[in-house]
């Protein structure tokens, strides 16, 4: 088989349908993993140049369903070379207008999606790469400069960090690189409605170039970690924010 098998979470829609995209246009075979996108997953299989693409849906918070769902994206690729981790949730929390309850539910299910899904991923992908690989996580700008509407998910990008950089250590010895690339506002169909006016103004001048990230952006950032130029960038969290928010 040609190429290399790539599988990306969430990559029905937005930044994992432009990073599916980039993997498939350079030859390599990719897996579209969604939860309840069916249709969006299917359009972009037509889409793909290339053969040996597939399609394979999990709920990520699911963790039975992360292993049956890896061993089959496995089975169809003939191993895992590249595992993105893109897939996420950002649930509306505001600490001060939110029930006990309602926090709870929202802290579980971006916890359980955003980290710990992500983290049962590379755990069930790393059996599929014998030969080393790469991974490369996609967080946010949120977690450095924190979300008030929704601090579960600065706690779940911050720690997704965290995971790339410990994992990064410990998995150089198997000749695995871990990378992570943290996006600024980006637009897709599901950022749209926050970018019309007057908020999507005020959005766009949060960066000196006057507009938010083109998902192909985060893509070619994403496909060069996953080169093998770049296993010197191993533990790297790469800001793409267009100087949005600098640290």
């Amino acid at each position: 088989m040609s190429g290399r098998g790539v599988l990306v979470t969430g990559a029905s829609r937005g930044i994992g349908r432009a990073i599916a995209s980039a993997f498939a246009a350079q030859g390599d075979r990719v897996v579209i993993h969604h939860r309840d996108s069916a249709k969006e997953a299917a359009s972009l299989l037509d889409e793909l140049p290339g053969q040996g693409h597939v399609i394979v849906q999990a709920d990520l918070a699911d963790p039975g369903a992360v292993l049956r769902m890896t061993d089959v994206a496995a089975q169809a690729l003939g191993g895992i070379d590249v595992l993105v981790n893109n897939a996420g949730v950002f649930l509306h929390h505001p600490v001060t207008e939110t029930s006990y309850e309602e926090w709870q539910a929202a802290w579980r299910r971006t916890l359980e999606v955003n980290l710990v899904g992500p983290a049962n991923v590379i755990w069930c992908a790393l059996k599929h790469m014998p030969s080393g690989g790469r991974i490369v996580n996609v967080s946010s700008r949120g977690a450095f400069r924190g979300e008030p509407d929704g601090p579960a998910y600065g706690a779940s990008k911050a720690g997704l960090n965290a995971l790339g950089q410990s994992l990064a250590i410990a998995l150089a010895p198997h000749g695995v690189a871990v990378a992570t690339v943290a996006p600024g506002f980006v637009e897709t169909d599901m950022t749209n409605e926050h970018l019309k006016a007057p908020r999507g103004d005020a959005i766009r001048a949060q960066s000196p170039f006057g507009r938010v990230a083109r998902p192909e952006e985060i893509a070619a950032a994403v496909v060069y970690l996953a080169s093998s130029a770049a296993e010197w960038a191993s533990g790297a969290v790469l800001d793409l924010n267009g100087a949005s928010y600098l640290r």
